[in-house]
């Protein structure tokens, strides 16, 4: 009788990329609704900050300094969130897919919240250079935030991803 263990070695198996796309796609939205409720409801602050800080990465700096409600930088926002939830939804299927820890929801959120954790180090503090307003928001809350999109990321993939296509 054999035992097999099941280790979690690099294997070639492709990802399914509809799946990572559409997972990142809705971790990001999940995102974007916490961070609404989150900043109105327990901050009491503006609600459109997030969108100005995130439209600000295309339209520059003086986007930022701006406030209020306006169509224009929450559709930029929306986009610019979305583009880089998908990119993101992709890197992490990139990830689980040859390592098999897409197997158990355990393996997967414990996957995806290290990748949030490297999401949240990178965003804040490495692109922080190249987007200073964005310092502004490292703590507890943004790390919360990226650990929730990548747990939530994660989770989307294994239960979307197709057997038959991640080969």
């Amino acid at each position: 009788m054999e035992l097999h263990l099941h280790s979690h070695h690099l294997e070639h198996r492709s990802p399914d990329w509809v799946a990572a796309a559409a997972s990142g796609f809705v971790a990001g939205a999940i995102l974007m609704v916490l961070e609404l409720i989150w900043s109105s409801l327990i901050q009491g602050a503006n609600p459109w900050f997030t969108s100005h800080m995130i439209a600000g990465i295309v339209l520059g700096i003086d986007v930022v300094r701006s406030s209020g409600f306006s169509v224009g930088i929450v559709g930029v926002a929306l986009i610019v969130h979305y583009v880089l939830g998908i990119a993101f939804g992709l890197v992490l299927a990139a990830v689980m897919a040859p390592f098999h820890v897409d197997s158990s929801i355990g393996k997967s959120v414990l996957v995806g919240a290290v990748f949030g954790l490297i999401l949240y180090l990178v965003n804040f503090y490495v692109l922080a250079g190249l987007f200073p307003w964005f310092a502004d928001m490292r703590g507890w809350a943004a790390l919360s935030a990226n650990l929730i999109f990548g747990m939530a990321a994660a989770v989307m993939y294994m239960t979307l991803e197709r057997p038959e296509i991640a080969r």
